[in-house]
């Protein structure tokens, strides 16, 4: 966002803030060159794209703060030649149940892709995606479920079910507990929205790749860095404040 000041003449100045879009519109009616305003267009774009990258973040980091811990509600109970399998878990229908209105209530939303060939590991993307069109990835690949007996359709459809369930957990920082001894799993405690405001602003101030610097925290964006090493974040960005 750029600043504009207007000098009264007979009173104190007047500060405006122009959005890129505000410049262009004054570019196009004041017949600004086709150069100027393709540069203004340009300049547009990214702001946009930034500014949906950081509404995306804040929407994550509120989020999840509001989802609770998932219990888990299903229990796998087989054996096969390799003997006996028990375990819990939690289904990807309880999930949804959980998530999907906090998630609507901060503007992001979730969707799927598959692939899967035959006689090849199946491939599962989770797509988080907020109003503004900012959205993340999250893929994992395993080889078909062939446990219990299952044919080759209930094989794959077991792979992507299960797949579809650790994407999304993975997207979006979920943790469960087993519901049947009552212990409960820690819930990853992430920055709250106040320090992620703070970390976009220093960000932004020193010039940082956001991208970059979220891959060498090694979180999917800065939503997801933990709240234990929110100091370190800062210190790390005013280290490149000071190199500058």
């Amino acid at each position: 966002m750029n600043t504009l000041v207007a000098k009264n003449k007979d009173g104190p100045a007047t500060v405006i803030n122009l959005t890129p879009m505000d410049m262009l519109e004054r570019a196009v009616s004041s017949n600004a060159g086709v150069e100027v305003i393709s540069k203004l267009m340009d300049l547009q774009d990214r702001w946009q794209a930034s500014h949906a990258r950081r509404s995306f973040d804040e929407a994550m980091a509120a989020a999840k703060a509001e989802i609770p811990v998932i219990m888990k509600n299903r229990e796998v109970d087989f054996t096969s030649s390799k003997g006996r399998t028990n375990y819990r878990h939690e289904d990807l229908a309880e999930i949804a149940r959980t998530v999907d209105p906090i998630l609507t209530k901060h503007g992001l939303s979730y969707r799927f892709r598959t692939t899967s060939q035959p006689n090849e590991p199946v491939s599962v993307t989770c797509v988080v995606s907020h109003r503004l069109g900012h959205s993340e990835e999250n893929t994992l690949t395993a080889g078909r479920d062939e446990s219990g007996n299952k044919n080759s359709i209930q094989a794959v459809g077991s792979t992507i079910t299960y797949l579809q369930r650790y994407t999304l957990k993975a997207a979006l920082g979920l943790a469960a507990s087993n519901d049947d001894d009552g212990a409960n799993a820690e819930k990853p405690a992430f920055i709250s929205a106040d320090e992620l405001k703070r970390i976009i602003a220093l960000a932004d101030d020193v010039g940082a790749d956001k991208e970059r610097f979220c891959k060498y925290l090694k979180v999917g964006s800065l939503a997801e860095i933990l709240a234990s090493d929110f100091d370190h974040a800062m210190r790390l960005l005013e280290a490149k404040r000071s190199k500058s």
